[in-house]
C-alpha cells in the first residue's frame, strides 16, 4: 500500500523571530536556512521581503538547494489593486519559490482589525493568489484564527478557505492562532472542512502552544485528512511557541501509527541527524538545550541508578520506546563500550575519518570527548572543532602553526580632545617552519584585536586565509560570577560558502576565544588539503 506524503513547513525564520529575546541577524538567517534545507525540510519560510532591513537583504537570492523558499506576507489591502499593492509586489517579486499569505478566516477580525467588509477581505485572498500563480509562484494562504473563526461563523472561515482553494492556492493552512483549541476540536474541524469540498492534500496545519497542545493538535489534524505541517526548530516562537517540529517528525516517522500510512521527506537514516540540527539551533540562539525535550534531549534517553537502570542495562527496549540512535541521540546508562564506539566510528566516518574499534587511540578520543564536555565544551554544535580533536588524537592533523605566546591590552583613556577612548591590542607570536612570526594589531575590543594579529602574518599559509572570514561571535557564562567559566563559539566561513563552528572553553573568555580562532584558521587549512585530496580522486 502505498504511504501520502506529509509535507514538512518550517515558520522558524518568521515566527521564531517573535520569540521574546530571539533576534535573528542575516547571518543568523542564511545558517538557520542551510540547516533546514540540509536536513530536508520541505518548505523553509524565511520571513517577509520589504518588510524589514533583514528579510529584505535575506531574500535578495534564493538561500535553498532543495527547499521550497516562502516569502510570508498579507494579502493586499482594501481599495488597491494587486498590481498596485506594493507590498504584495515585494512578495512576487522576491527571490522566493513560493508566498505565504496570512489572511484573517474570523469575521470578527476583519471588522475589528481589519475595518473592511466580510466581501472585500474575500477579494483581497482571491486576487492576492490569483497575482501571485500568474509571477509562477507556488501560493498557499494561512487562515489567519481559523479554529475560533469557524466556530464563531463557520460559513465564512469556510468562504475564506474556499476562496484561496478556488484562486489557485496550492495549501489552505488552518491556523490556531491564539492556541487555545483543544485536540477533538481540531480533529473534529479538520473532518468538516474536508467534508465541505477542501481536499485534505491541499490543506495544512499551523498550531500555537498556548495550551501545551501544539503537536497533539498537529497529529490530530494529520488523521483528520491534513497532509502539510507547520512548526518550528525546538518549538520557538511567540508567548508559548508553536508546534515542535523536532517533536513531530520523529513520531511520523518511527511511530507505527504513522510511518505504516504517512512518509516524509525525512527517512529514518536522515533522523538521526535530529539531535545534532536541534542541538546547534540552540547553540546559535547562545541558549541552552532543553534537557527533557522529547527524542533530543540529553536526559531523554537518560536514567538514575535504581530498579528502571538495573531494568535498562539488561535490555534498553524495557524504558526506552525508541532508540535514542535512530534520533542521533545517546543514552546515559550505556549497555557495552561497544555502543560507545560505534557512536564515535560513524561521527568520524562521515567526516571521512577512519578508525577501527580495536584502535587505543578511539578510546583516548572518546575519553578526551567526555573529560572536554564535562568541562564546558559542546561539541554538538561546533563540529569543527570535534573534527580537528579527533584528527589530532589520531595523529592525522599536521602542525601547520606553534602558537609560543600573545598577549592582549586595553587601555581606556582620555584622547588629547577630553574624549574617553578604549583601545585594545593585541600581539601573537608564531612559529612556522621553525620560523618566528610576530604580529601587532588594533582592533575594535580584545578579541577583534587578537583576530587581527593571528590572521596578520601566517607565512606560506597567508593566501590560504585571505578568503577566511568570521561571521558570527557567541559567549555564554556557563556558571555565575565574574570568574566564571566561558564557552565562546565562533561562526566562519569562506568563499566555497561552507560554515563552520568552533569552539574555546576557559575561565578566561579572552583564552576561550583564542581556542576558537586558532580551531576556525586550522580547520580553514585542513579544509583546504581535503578538497585538493577529493579533486586529485576525481
Amino acid at each position: 500500500m502505498s504511504r501520502e506524503k506529509i509535507y514538512l513547513f518550517d515558520t522558524t525564520l518568521r515566527d521564531g523571530q517573535q520569540t521574546p529575546g530571539v533576534d535573528f541577524s542575516v547571518e543568523d538567517k542564511i545558517a538557520i536556512a542551510g540547516m533546514l534545507d540540509k536536513f530536508g525540510i520541505d518548505y523553509v519560510e524565511g520571513g517577509y521581503p520589504g518588510a524589514n532591513p533583514t528579510d529584505t537583504a535575506f531574500f535578495e537570492q534564493n538561500r535553498m538547494k532543495k527547499a521550497s523558499f516562502v516569502a510570508f506576507g498579507m494579502t493586499k489591502r482594501a481599495g488597491v489593486s494587486a498590481s498596485n499593492d506594493p507590498g504584495l509586489s515585494s512578495l512576487v517579486q522576491s527571490n522566493s519559490d513560493a508566498v505565504c499569505f496570512v489572511a484573517k478566516s474570523w469575521d470578527y477580525h476583519v471588522d475589528v482589525a481589519l475595518g473592511i467588509s466580510n466581501e472585500e477581505n474575500l477579494e483581497c485572498i482571491r486576487a492576492s493568489v490569483e497575482r501571485t500563480v500568474d509571477a509562477g509562484k507556488e501560493a498557499m494562504v494561512d487562515c489567519e484564527h481559523f479554529f475560533d473563526g469557524y466556530k464563531a461563523n463557520s460559513d465564512y472561515a469556510l468562504a475564506c478557505a474556499k476562496t484561496a482553494l478556488d484562486a489557485g492556492a496550492r495549501w489552505v493552512v488552518l491556523c490556531d492562532t491564539n492556541g487555545g483549541t483543544q485536540t477533538e476540536e481540531v480533529r473534529e474541524i479538520v473532518t468538516a472542512v474536508i467534508a465541505a469540498g477542501i481536499p485534505g492534500d491541499r490543506l495544512g496545519i499551523h498550531a500555537h502552544n498556548d495550551t501545551g497542545l501544539a503537536v497533539a493538535n498537529t497529529l490530530a489534524a494529520v488523521e483528520a485528512g491534513a497532509r502539510q505541517i507547520q512548526g518550528t526548530l525546538n518549538g520557538i516562537g511567540e508567548r508559548c511557541g508553536n508546534a515542535n517540529l523536532v517533536v513531530l517528525i520523529p513520531n511520523l516517522v518511527l511511530k507505527s501509527r504513522w510511518n505504516e500510512r504517512f512518509c516524509t521527506s525525512i527517512d529514518e537514516a536522515k533522523l538521526t541527524e535530529l539531535t545534532r540540527l536541534s542541538h546547534a539551533f540552540d547553540e546559535l540562539l547562545n541558549r541552552s538545550p532543553d534537557p527533557q525535550m522529547p527524542y533530543v534531549g540529553a536526559s531523554s534517553f537518560a536514567t538514575k541508578a535504581g530498579i528502571h537502570a538495573s531494568a535498562l542495562l539488561k535490555d534498553p527496549k524495557t524504558y526506552e520506546h525508541v532508540e535514542p540512535e535512530s534520533v542521533g541521540n545517546t543514552r546515559k546508562v550505556m549497555v557495552s563500550d561497544q555502543g560507545g564506539k560505534s557512536n564515535f566510528i560513524n561521527e568520524l566516518s562521515r567526516r571521512g575519518i577512519k578508525v577501527s574499534k580495536s584502535s587505543p587511540k578511539l578510546d583516548t578520543l572518546i575519553a578526551i570527548v567526555k573529560e572536554h564536555e564535562a568541562s564546558g565544551y559542546a561539541y554538538e554544535a561546533a563540529d569543527a572543532s570535534f573534527e580537528l580533536l579527533a584528527r589530532r588524537t589520531l595523529g592525522t592533523l599536521p602542525q601547520f602553526f606553534k602558537v609560543e605566546s600573545f598577549r592582549v591590552m586595553v587601555e581606556r583613556r582620555f584622547d588629547a580632545n577630553g574624549v574617553l577612548k578604549t583601545i585594545s591590542e593585541a600581539i601573537v607570536r608564531v612559529e612556522i617552519d621553525g620560523e618566528r612570526h610576530i604580529s601587532v594589531a588594533e582592533g575594535h575590543g580584545p578579541v577583534n584585536a587578537l583576530d587581527i594579529a593571528l590572521r596578520k602574518d601566517l607565512g606560506k599559509f597567508q593566501q590560504e586565509i585571505e578568503d577566511l572570514e568570521l561571521c558570527d561571535y557567541k559567549v555564554r557564562i556557563l556558571n555565575g560570577g565574574t570568574e566564571a567559566i566561558t564557552r565562546v563559539l565562533i561562526e566562519s566561513r569562506d568563499d566555497s560558502g561552507e560554515r563552520w563552528w568552533t569552539v574555546g572553553v576557559s575561565d578566561n573568555i579572552i583564552d576561550a576565544s583564542f581556542q576558537a580562532l586558532m580551531d576556525s584558521i586550522n580547520y580553514k587549512l585542513i579544509k583546504n588539503r581535503t578538497a585538493v585530496e577529493e579533486l586529485s580522486r576525481s
